[in-house]
């Protein structure tokens, strides 16, 4: 299994989870501080997945 470069679009929505999840850690955001750990997955797991999956 060879890793490959994941596209832009899988790549800005997995950082936009981690970060929602990051600052949700870090503030008072009901929705966010709800969910942090959650997002933060999510973000990992899409990134792992657009790395692994060629052509996601």
């Amino acid at each position: 299994m060879k890793p490959s470069a994941p596209k832009n679009i899988t790549w800005i929505i997995g950082l936009i989870c981690g970060i929602f999840g990051i600052i949700g850690h870090f503030t008072q955001i009901q929705i966010l501080t709800e969910h942090s750990f959650t997002l933060l997955l999510i973000g990992f797991v899409v990134l792992a997945v657009g790395t692994t999956v060629k052509g996601i």
